[in-house]
């Protein structure tokens, strides 16, 4: 019996010694794979700053100052499609199943970015390299103010924007042959939005060296230079502007009112282009992270502007007003006392003071808070009149600070309630994209590469979601601001209507301009803007809705689930933490999330 027993004992041992050998293996087979998804997550942001130097300049990563790629040209582009092929390639090589949950985020977010870059490679956007909205030549002239991503404190900085001026003449070049090839196929911009780009090429090509703004980084060296230093990099920088970036800038702006314009289409949508149609599901699916039709984001639409109409009525009897809705709209955009501003500061002063305000509330609706300096400044004169206020990312070290540029054409003009300055304040600076994208890069827990992910149905619809948090954070305590931000929520949904419209042939560039002035309180040079901008970025528009109704859907849901363990600020620091990604990944993060407050009860 004994006997027995010691070898039962023995073959127990056996056994167990069999099994742990088993899943040492096994566990360093997994190992090795998350070792090699890692290693390929870190390799693919290096060979893709090295692709894309001004990302790189933007995020903070100077290694690449000095570089600017002809990316129009047949080597640039055969180049980026075999790095999106080479990766996606990589990844199908990685066992899915046998990853963590975190990693399987990862992988499913550079899944969908490089299938998002590949399908759209069929669609030739190099046809379409500029716009009034944003190019190449606009991000020149934000750079070489000496106030931009672009820096200037050592002699290296200034020898590096050289050689990007240097290089913006051949990208010049590439971009007009480009241009020139899309039009002989059939694709070509609105004249609507030529007609735009030409004083803006003429503005950036200032011949005047007080006006210029190319000039400012030798009107402003660091005192640290010596005056040889300054005497040289000045001299250097007066022929480079002279003889290679003003001519290039007069170049295009000849380009586009003498060839172009003859050759702009007097249509609005992309749909008349060849496979507008399938071009604009591409960019649905691009924009919105969703396999959604057309269509259906155009219901969606229709029925949130009802929605917001009845949320607007509701506040217009309670003041009191006696007329109808667009009655109200009309009198809140031509009422003096709705502009008060004189100067260019007062208008910034007043969204310094909209700042002071949410200050003592943040803390209440969020735990997490990034680290990076934040500054509000007037946009550059040269691009005030195509430009929304908007938010630029600082760098993720702090030496650039996250800058919120308010577009400034007469501070006169500016009407407090048709901006909406609360509710924009909110979704453009604090808490919108300054925490969503500050926080993002600042959290070295996440790949390099998800740290400055473009997933705007994430980071627009954050930013329009948190302007539904004004109340709770001591705005929209009178009326008129109310109204208008509902107004701002309106103009998002506004936007799935007249986005889909323009773009599948509904409406006409005016037909969308008189929507959006019967909807809500907007000046028609404000309006037509709008409109111009969703002509040159198709789809783009549609990203701020599906994002906010997404987030909003989801808190609802936990909000059931969890009852009184539901924290909304929990639920902010989670999506803050996790950083942007596409809206399918999203519900799982937070549904994984939702989970383990739920086994904390």
């Amino acid at each position: 019996m004994l006997l027995r027993s010691k070898r039962f004992f023995t073959l127990a041992l056996l056994m167990n010694l069999v099994a742990n050998l088993l899943c040492t293996k096994v566990q360093a087979q997994n190992d090795t794979g998350i070792h090699a998804l890692h290693t390929l997550f870190d390799n693919y942001y290096e060979e893709y700053v090295q692709l894309n130097p001004l990302d790189a300049t933007f995020r903070g990563d100077f290694r690449y100052n000095d570089k600017l790629p002809n990316d129009g040209t047949v080597s640039y582009l055969k180049a980026l499609h075999d790095f999106y092929n080479k990766y996606q390639t990589a990844l199908q090589q990685i066992t899915y199943q046998k990853l963590n949950e975190q990693d399987k985020i990862s992988y499913d977010i550079l899944r969908f970015i490089i299938d998002r870059e590949l399908k759209g490679v069929k669609f030739h956007p190099e046809y379409l390299p500029i716009t009034q909205f944003g190019s190449l030549p606009s991000t020149m002239g934000q750079l070489g103010s000496g106030t931009g991503a672009q820096p200037f404190k050592t002699i290296k900085d200034y020898e590096d924007w050289l050689k990007r001026i240097a290089a913006f003449a051949d990208w010049t070049d590439t971009a007009i042959a480009n241009i020139r090839k899309g039009a002989k196929t059939g694709v070509t911009l609105p004249k609507a939005l030529v007609l735009k780009i030409i004083p803006q090429m003429e503005s950036l090509g200032e011949p005047d060296s007080s006006k210029s703004i190319f000039y400012g980084p030798v009107r402003n060296f660091p005192t640290t230079f010596a005056e040889t230093d300054k005497t040289r990099l000045t001299a250097k920088y007066y022929t480079a502007i002279n003889q290679q970036l003003l001519p290039a800038y007069q170049k295009l702006k000849n380009f586009f009112s003498m060839e172009y314009l003859a050759a702009a289409r007097t249509s609005s949508g992309i749909n008349v282009l060849p496979d507008g149609d399938e071009m604009y599901r591409y960019y649905v699916y691009s924009f919105t992270t969703l396999r959604k039709s057309p269509e259906e984001i155009y219901q969606t639409g229709l029925n949130e502007v009802a929605r917001i109409t009845k949320a607007m009525e509701k506040i217009k009897d309670s003041i009191g007003f006696k007329g109808s809705l667009k009655e109200l709209f009309e009198y809140m955009k031509t009422n003096p006392q709705f502009m008060p501003f004189k100067t260019d500061d007062e208008v910034l002063n007043a969204y310094r003071g909209i700042l002071g305000k949410i200050q003592p509330h943040l803390k209440d609706l969020f735990g997490v808070f990034p680290k990076a300096p934040f500054e509000i400044r007037a946009v550059e004169k040269y691009r005030a009149a195509a430009a929304s206020p908007q938010y630029q990312r600082g760098s993720p070290d702090g030496n650039r600070p996250g800058i919120f540029y308010v577009p400034i054409v007469d501070p006169t003009k500016i009407n407090v309630t048709g901006w909406a300055m609360e509710s924009v304040f909110l979704h453009e600076a604090i808490p919108g994209h300054h925490y969503q994208l500050s926080l993002q890069q600042e959290n070295t827990t996440l790949p390099l590469f998800r740290r400055f992910p473009s997933l705007p149905a994430f980071t627009e619809g954050w930013g329009l979601y948190v302007e539904s948090l004004g109340k709770q954070l001591g705005c929209y305590t009178d009326p008129y601001q109310e109204l208008g931000a509902l107004g701002t929520e309106m103009h998002r949904a506004i936007r799935l209507v007249v986005d889909v419209s323009i773009h599948t042939g509904k409406m006409t560039r005016e037909d969308a301009i008189h929507y959006m002035m019967d909807n809500e309180a907007l000046s028609e040079q404000v309006a037509t803007a709008e409109i111009e901008r969703y002509m040159a970025r198709p789809g783009q528009a549609l990203s701020y809705k599906t994002g906010e109704l997404k987030i909003k859907l989801l808190r609802d849901k936990y909000e059931k689930q969890l009852g009184t363990n539901f924290s909304l600020k929990h639920f902010h620091d989670a999506i803050l933490i996790g950083g942007a990604m596409p809206l399918d990944v999203f519900e799982r993060y937070m549904d994984n999330w939702a989970t383990k407050q739920k086994a904390n009860e």
